[in-house]
């Protein structure tokens, strides 16, 4: 799937729901997550008519997994701010178990307590196995539990196409 045309939605959706563009701090879950925060940040920043502050959060050492799964490289987790009142929007590509999601919250209480968080995703693939629900949407896309969705970036950091991948 092309995602040129694609995709927009959450990127004009989110600043609807949080006009008061300082309050925000997006924070890109390590990996996918992280260019998306910065394009999305970019965004908001023309929009809101100033910077929006982008960070990362490493959910590695929080998941409840890591018995069952290969530990992949840990990148740092690193945020512009104090998060005390500001709205986080924990921002990833893909979603589908929860886990992720759960483990990078885990991380983010580490460093202080927000006003509260959002999600948002660019593609929510389903087959959730803890209660989470993405606030912003780009793409839901059905997938059979044991396909993999791959999200491939531009140089500059743009999502390109987002492919699914049989076992």
């Amino acid at each position: 799937m092309r995602l040129a045309a694609r995709g927009g939605g959450w990127r004009t959706r989110l600043p609807k729901a949080h006009a008061e563009g300082g309050a925000v701090m997006l924070v890109g879950i390590q990996r996918g997550g992280v260019p998306l925060a910065k394009l999305l940040g970019e965004t908001l920043g023309g929009l809101y008519g100033g910077e929006v502050a982008v960070g990362a959060v490493e959910p590695g050492l929080h998941r409840d997994d890591l018995s069952q799964r290969a530990m992949s490289e840990l990148h740092p987790t690193e945020l512009p701010g104090d998060l005390a009142d500001k709205v986080v929007v924990l921002v990833d590509d893909v979603l589908s178990t929860g886990r992720t999601v759960r483990a990078s919250i885990d991380a983010l209480m580490g460093f202080g307590r927000p006003r509260c968080i959002r999600l948002a995703v660019l593609i929510d693939r389903g087959h959730r196995e803890l209660p989470i629900r993405p606030d912003f949407v780009g793409k839901n896309l059905p997938t059979h539990p044991g396909e993999r969705v791959e999200v491939r970036f531009t140089d500059d950091g743009a999502p390109r196409t987002v492919e699914i991948l049989s076992p």
